[in-house]
């Protein structure tokens, strides 16, 4: 009976020590009272508090820190086997599932490596919301919209610097380091991705965690101040990260209609109008020096036409070879390069990809492999998904090279003197 007491007040008290360890503030609004959970996405205690949590039978609903498609992502885990890839390259969604594919094999990663996975408090909030029925509230934005405010808020010179922090961040190496698990001991894998920016630029911090805050807290009073749902008391689960900002929100709600602030963060915003004025620009150049050539020779004229169909596509060529293309693939896009460079409408990059993905379609297995195989740099060319998604970037990138540098031949043979 003893040992039984003991063990009973082990129990207790690495229960306590457990609860203490997870933030949580309560709120009291309207009528409804918030209990907001802070979690560590990376942390076993972090799961197991939440389903103590949930299990007390105390609250009305649970609110978690993900959007519709994270949702999809860990309910519907085989969701890869109904990507229409060509569909996805021809409404220009390339960038965004490759970005989510780079992300999914962080976090994939990280479970090899610390045996949990991250995110696993959220995982087990639907299992356990679902089991007790309860309304499950997503409050999050969407992580596609959050891209791209990211994108479009950073001055374009920061772009490449993003994208190469995130390509790094995610295929560098297999090994985490122990700062980055850190990182997500407060924030998510995105946040942890970018971290090393957000910290220096506020363009980037704004879109990743302030509007995050703000969009939740609009999220969570627009379920529950504003619906017809009766619920007096509400956990919401979120990253530790995310807990003061958040709380600031929510405690004092927003002075604007919350659908009116719910949309104006879900916009995006316009792109700039000189980057897509540029390349036509490009081409006008291009075609006067043709025409200027002609005019001084045919001889210099036939140059120019050469140097143009070498260089752009040689380079869109280079960039498929390098993805590992069919050869045909490569043939195909050394000759529509040249054209499509003329054609800002059609990319070199969708060419190619579209050529690889009649030569070699996927198979069944590369769908339901892609998330794995893509853990490891060597998985995206030996995956037939990713290595179509490697042949349209490369192929893009060699292109986008050939058509400044083969400019720059052109002026130099017409002035160079």
């Amino acid at each position: 009976m003893q040992d039984a007491a003991s063990t009973d007040a082990n129990q207790s008290e690495k229960t306590d020590n457990q609860a203490a360890a997870q933030p949580r503030v309560t709120i009291d609004r309207q009528g409804v009272r918030f209990t907001v959970l802070g979690t560590a996405h990376v942390s076993r205690s972090s799961a197991e508090e939440v389903e103590r949590l949930i299990a007390t039978g105390q609250f009305d609903a649970v609110a978690i820190e993900l959007d519709a498609n994270r949702y999809s992502a860990i309910t519907e885990p085989d969701r890869w086997l109904q990507l229409d890839l060509f569909k996805v390259l021809r409404e220009g969604k390339a960038g965004m599932v490759t970005a989510n594919l780079a992300l999914g094999a962080f976090q994939q990663r990280l479970a090899d490596q610390l045996g949990i996975e991250p995110g696993q408090e959220m995982r087990v909030a639907i299992k356990a919301a679902k089991q007790a029925e309860l309304p499950l509230l997503l409050i999050d934005r969407d992580i596609g919209i959050t891209l791209r405010r990211i994108y479009r808020n950073v001055p374009w010179w920061q772009r490449l610097t993003l994208v190469g922090g995130l390509l790094a961040s995610v295929l560098s190496r297999e090994e985490i380091s122990e700062e980055e698990i850190e990182k997500l001991k407060e924030g998510d894998i995105l946040e942890a991705t970018f971290a090393e920016f957000a910290e220096s630029s506020a363009a980037l911090y704004t879109p990743l965690i302030t509007e995050r805050d703000i969009y939740m807290a609009a999220r969570v009073e627009q379920e529950t101040l504003e619906s017809a749902a009766v619920m007096k008391h509400v956990l919401i689960i979120l990253g530790a990260g995310h807990l003061k900002g958040f709380i600031e929100h929510l405690s004092k709600g927003s002075d604007r209609p919350t659908q009116e602030l719910i949309g104006e963060l879900e916009q995006v915003p316009r792109a700039r109008r000189w980057p897509k004025i540029l390349p036509w620009g490009i081409v006008a150049l291009v075609l006067a020096g043709f025409v200027i050539g002609f005019s001084r020779s045919q001889e210099l004229g036939l140059q120019l036409i050469g140097d143009w169909i070498v260089i752009n596509g040689g380079l869109a060529g280079l960039g498929a070879l390098i993805a590992l293309a069919h050869p045909v693939t490569i043939l195909g896009v050394i000759i529509a390069a040249p054209l499509t460079s003329l054609n800002p409408l059609i990319g070199a990059g969708f060419v190619a990809a579209a050529i690889e993905l009649w030569l070699r379609k996927p198979s069944v297995g590369d769908f339901s492999n892609l998330r794995k195989d893509v853990t490891k740099a060597t998985g995206w060319w030996r995956n037939r998904v990713a290595r179509t998604l490697l042949v349209f970037f490369l192929a893009t990138l060699g292109s986008a090279a050939g058509t400044y540098l083969a400019g720059f031949r052109i002026f130099g043979r017409l002035f160079g003197g």
